[in-house]
């Protein structure tokens, strides 16, 4: 099965959050070559000191570029932004002062409407990115109103010019971040829809397979029934004992499908049931009931090693076996007990054997070339009463 992950509609909604950061990145870039960087050499010999113009705009591109660094390799936001935001503050403050007071509010001063921009990406992928660029923007029209004041550019048609630019500059910068914070947004919507749809999906199609694998085993049981009904009406002897251990045998099927409430068994369950169902098919009757609690995710190989002894229980089993499951969140126990051959001559002993996962050499052996025991923490408890085996599988060890 094909992972969330390779969810086109996911692959889709990243490339969208990732292209709205990119795009913050090339305005501002674009803006601050394409536009600041001409109308400074333009105006070169117009500013009263032209190398304090050509350091705020280094400064403008070092900052830019510390912050582009920042967004586009990380989710998480510029340490120390505040401190970038007074540097970009510092280039408006620069070019004020390398403006002559006549252009301080024209082309020449590109610097307060340029480090809005700076500010777009500064506070990206900032909680509260809206109210702080906001507080940026607040802070860059104060400081270039002082600086009007200072210079004497009181004017109405200064101030129309300021009332301009700060409209232009904050509607384009204001309206880019949301923009692009709601496409964002849209797109982390997107992926999340896609990866509940995809699990929504799995799940039903991992109940279908159960109920198809159930449908089949109800099915055999049916032919089964019919077999021994079809063999009675024939004129068997329902007393012949042959006859009525595949009548119980069938039964206990039937019943065991029936307790079934488990739209998806987990991997314990599902090895188990293939043992039980291996050994009716020696007509052996085994009983297992619904396990008592809900059995917990198991690290790998657990629920094979938690199996390996239950399931030599129920191939040595002649006649009868039954298997219980008891689970908590922290512990899971699994019981057979079966009329099974005393293959070790152990009987009336007790034996109680571990193998933990630290003990496991690399071939999966318990380091003494046995790859049979059970690993991963699973303690084996066995003790034999006459013909009677009780084996036990618990994890963790304890």
């Amino acid at each position: 099965m094909a992972s969330v992950t390779d969810d086109p509609a996911i692959i889709v909604a990243r490339r969208y959050a990732r292209g709205a950061t990119v795009a913050a990145v090339v305005v501002a870039a674009g803006w601050h070559l394409g536009h600041d960087l001409p109308v400074t050499l333009t105006a070169w010999d117009a500013y009263r000191l032209p190398w304090l113009a050509a350091a705020a705009w280094l400064g403008h591109l070092l900052v830019g570029v510390a912050a582009a660094i920042a967004l586009l390799r990380s989710e998480r936001p510029l340490r120390g932004v505040w401190a970038y935001g007074a540097a970009a503050l510092a280039v408006v403050v620069a070019m004020l002062a390398a403006c002559p007071p006549d252009r301080v509010i024209g082309p020449a001063n590109w610097g307060w409407g340029a480090v809005g921009w700076l500010a777009v990406i500064l506070f990206w992928h900032r909680r509260h990115h809206l109210r702080e660029l906001c507080l940026f923007l607040a802070a860059d029209a104060a400081i270039v109103l002082a600086g009007m004041l200072a210079a004497g550019a009181t004017d109405r048609v200064s101030l129309a010019r300021y009332l301009m630019v700060l409209v232009g500059s904050l509607t384009l910068q204001i309206g880019g971040s949301v923009g692009g914070h709601a496409l964002d947004t849209a797109a982390r919507w997107a992926a999340d829809a896609s990866a509940r749809r995809a699990e929504t999906e799995a799940a039903r199609r991992s109940s279908e397979l159960v109920h198809e694998d159930r449908l089949r085993r109800y099915e055999a049981v049916r032919q089964a029934a019919a077999d021994l009904l079809a063999e009675i009406a024939a004129g068997a002897d329902p007393a012949d004992e042959r006859l009525r251990r595949d009548c119980a045998v069938g039964a206990a099927r039937l019943r065991r499908l029936m307790a079934e409430t488990d739209d998806e068994p987990g991997p314990l369950l599902r090895v188990l049931r293939a043992h039980v169902v291996d050994a009716e098919r020696r007509r052996v009757l085994v009983t297992m009931e619904p396990p008592v609690g809900t059995v917990p995710d198991l690290p790998s190989g657990v629920a094979e090693a938690l199996a390996e002894a239950p399931a030599r229980a129920l191939r040595a089993a002649r006649s009868e076996a039954r298997v219980t499951v008891y689970a908590t969140p922290g512990e899971v126990i699994v019981s057979v007990v079966a009329d099974a051959e005393d293959e070790e001559q152990d009987a009336g002993r007790e034996d109680r054997e571990a193998v933990p996962a630290a003990r496991r050499d690399a071939n999966g052996t318990n380091g003494d070339g046995d790859a049979s025991w059970p690993g991963g923490g699973v303690v084996v408890t066995k003790e034999r009463e006459g013909r009677s085996l009780w084996i036990q599988s618990s994890w963790p060890a304890r």
